[in-house]
């Protein structure tokens, strides 16, 4: 879907009413999903929510657990990073260097993974594990059983890459979550990777120490990943959402447009400002803390 960038301003014109409309057509869709996995919790008991950085992945899987604890059902989400495999001391030198594929599917352990999955599934407990992103080491987490009526959400790129996962499709829900929506100024049409990357500048500067120009110079490592490995599996989604959320540019622009000014070297940064010049700013006062934006400027309800 496009949207022009008029039709994005004059919703800022009126902010209050705008993001309160925007964000409730995203629970309404989210609540669609709850609804049917609810009715379908004691056959698929397992939910696999997949998607590209900056996708809002982690929120959105976190939002669907709340709405579905308010039905009354137990809710567990578990991040499929803590499967990763333990780098070897080479490996980390290659890592360090930029010689590595991080993003490979390889780097999960598939047959932990999915037989954890699937005892999970069958009510045993099982020990999980932990990713130490710092020593780049699998370490033993907590025991964790599912009791009955209890749904879990296994929330990772890969999580829909049936050579990671092997559990049969009758037995889980499978989400697919993205940016969709392309805007445009009637010239230049602006790519959801885009506005993925906006959110991604944000988060980077904001919670991992990076500048907008490292987290620039990832871009197209980090989309030939997400062609590689995520992409191509969108399509054995049962729901497939999109995260755009119609006021995020307008509260990106106070965020970012200094230090894109600094960028106009870069291509894509030269195509991202003539769609961000013409957005109008809002404030992110106008953005309530459980909103998905609140994953990237900070602020939110939700721990990550």
């Amino acid at each position: 879907m496009n949207i022009e960038v008029t039709r994005l301003n004059q919703g800022i014109s009126s902010p209050e009413e705008f993001v309160r409309t925007v964000n409730e057509e995203y629970q309404y869709k989210l609540r669609k999903i709850a609804a049917e996995i609810a009715e379908n919790s004691d056959e698929r008991p397992i939910i696999l929510l997949s998607g590209p950085s900056g996708s809002g992945k982690t929120t959105s899987a976190m939002m669907i657990s709340r709405i579905l604890a308010e039905s009354g059902i137990v809710m567990h989400t578990l991040s499929m990073d803590n499967y990763f495999k333990s780098l070897t001391a080479e490996e980390k030198i290659l890592a360090a260097e930029g010689k590595m594929d991080l993003e490979s599917p390889d780097r999960v352990d598939a047959e932990l993974l999915s037989s954890q999955i699937e005892a999970i599934r069958d009510g045993e407990e099982v020990e999980l594990p932990k990713y130490n992103f710092v020593t780049s080491a699998r370490e033993a987490g907590e025991k964790f059983r599912k009791n009955n009526g209890e749904l879990v959400i296994f929330e990772g790129i890969h999580a829909l890459n049936p050579a990671v996962i092997t559990v049969p499709d009758s037995h889980v829900s499978k989400i697919y979550v993205s940016v969709r929506t392309r805007i445009t100024d009637g010239n230049t049409v602006l790519h959801p990777s885009r506005i993925r990357l906006m959110r991604r500048m944000i988060r980077d500067r904001n919670f991992r120490q990076r500048t907008l120009r490292e987290t620039m110079k990832m871009f197209h490592s980090v989309e030939a990943g997400e062609n590689k490995y995520i992409m191509p599996y969108k399509y054995r989604s049962d729901y497939d959402i999109d995260t755009f959320m119609a006021y995020e540019p307008a509260v990106y622009r106070d965020f970012l447009m200094d230090g894109l000014r600094e960028m106009t070297d870069v291509p894509e940064i030269r195509e991202l400002l003539s769609i961000m010049e013409n957005v109008t700013p809002l404030d992110d006062e106008f953005v309530p803390a459980e909103s998905l934006v609140r994953e990237f400027i900070g602020g939110g309800i939700f721990s990550y």
